[in-house]
């Protein structure tokens, strides 16, 4: 078996994690994506997880397959966690949820954007931003979390919201775009 590929001494990989600007076609980058992208694949066929894809995990953390990720070495997942499937992860920037959180299914959560440069877009630059999830939220079925959002301990999501700012600690928020309901 080919030993993995590891994405620390990329350039692009780097500036990726970072929050600046990087090149999704990178030769180097695009081969560890294909390589990870081959592992969740393997993943959801055995419904194993595997601790070269996310090493990163607390053990009793639950992944129900099939789920999706893009390199799984920048998902952070606390003691608890439970994400339902059909679950996307979009892991360019760190992705960092919280114990006990409940992800429900279909959910998606997107730390790339591209550039509104139509020439730079096609050229593949893009900025991805970390999304940090508190203790104990529950994330209803279907909601789209962005890129940069951070959501504190305790907040609900309801099903089909779409995150795009921040949402305080102990709040329901609904909606596209997701707005404050209640205090809970």
């Amino acid at each position: 078996m080919t030993p993995l590929l590891t994405p620390v001494k990329n350039k692009q990989f780097d500036k990726m994690v970072k929050g600046e600007q990087y090149n999704c076609f990178d030769p180097e980058l695009s081969s560890y994506w294909q390589q990870q992208q081959a592992l969740n694949h393997r993943v959801n066929l055995s419904s194993e997880i595997n601790r070269d894809l996310l090493p990163n995990i607390a053990a009793d953390a639950v992944i129900r397959t099939p789920f999706f990720i893009s390199y799984g070495i920048n998902l952070y997942l606390g003691e608890q966690v439970f994400v339902n499937v059909n679950v996307t992860l979009q892991d360019n920037a760190p992705i960092h949820i919280g114990r006990q959180t409940m992800i429900g299914p279909n959910v998606q959560l997107y730390t790339a954007s591209h550039s509104l440069d139509p020439i730079k877009r096609s050229q593949g630059f893009e900025i991805a931003q970390s999304i940090h999830v508190g203790e104990r939220v529950w994330i209803g079925g279907g909601a789209i979390i962005l890129p940069g959002v951070r959501i504190g301990d305790d907040a609900v999501i309801a099903a089909g919201s779409v995150v795009t700012k921040d949402v305080p600690a102990a709040t329901v928020v609904a909606g596209n775009p997701a707005k404050w309901l209640k205090s809970i």
